[in-house]
């Protein structure tokens, strides 16, 4: 098991490689939120973003605007741009919540699982393992949630799936908070592996439990 994540981890240390993948002007956005440049709540000035990352305004603009789309920034409508930022007490209610929905779900997608659904899972385990090493946070990002949604979409109860998605959606975005170090992101990578072991083997409470320390442990 985990074959593939074994050699996206080889040499790990403890704070993430270069990308071989050029880090785009939001990458670099990303990772100065997660150094501390910008704290939680922070409005984010377009001037000064083109000052200090030499950028075109359009490019700042589309920059602050993909960001936003991805919870990493929040837009206020004439006012600008702040880093995304959420009550804990909220943001602990919301994580307990998802664990109820996504736990729920188990049985139902777990009921329509076929070798082909399973086999889709492992490719985009290995993706995001691959992405440790090759690819930015922006693109491990996508990863992720592209592996969430084909989990999910097994289910049948399909409102179901629709609450699961809008409570991921109040959820703070990955990169922007919880991807800090390389051990962080490697653990969410072999957990990924841990869920496609136990849809493979059809484990209920198995799953259940991988799914429940996945939310409660801000991985996912």
């Amino acid at each position: 098991m985990h074959k593939m994540l074994g050699l996206a981890l080889a040499g790990s240390t403890h704070m993430p490689k270069v990308a071989a993948t050029q880090p785009s002007l939001a990458d670099r956005i990303v990772r100065d939120i997660q150094s501390g440049a910008f704290s939680p709540g922070a409005w984010l000035k377009q001037i000064d973003l083109q000052e200090r990352y030499s950028a075109k305004r359009l490019d700042v603009r589309r920059a602050l605007d993909h960001l936003a789309g991805k919870r990493v920034l929040t837009h206020i409508p004439n006012r600008g741009y702040h880093v995304y930022h959420l009550n804990p007490d909220l943001q602990k209610q919301v994580r307990e919540t998802r664990v109820i929905l996504e736990a729920g779900a188990v049985p139902d997608l777990l009921s329509r699982t076929t070798p082909a659904k399973v086999q889709a899972l492992r490719v985009l385990a290995e993706r995001f393992a691959n992405m440790i090493d090759d690819g930015t946070l922006m693109e491990q990002y996508e990863v992720n949630l592209a592996f969430h949604a084909a989990l999910y979409d097994m289910c049948a109860n399909r409102e179901l799936v629709a609450l699961i998605h809008e409570m991921r959606g109040r959820s703070p975005s990955a990169p922007s908070a919880e991807w800090v170090t390389r051990s962080r992101i490697e653990q969410s990578a072999r957990e990924h592996f841990d869920i496609v072991a136990a849809v493979e083997a059809r484990d209920v409470t198995g799953l259940q439990q991988i799914i429940r320390e996945h939310i409660l442990q801000d991985f996912s």
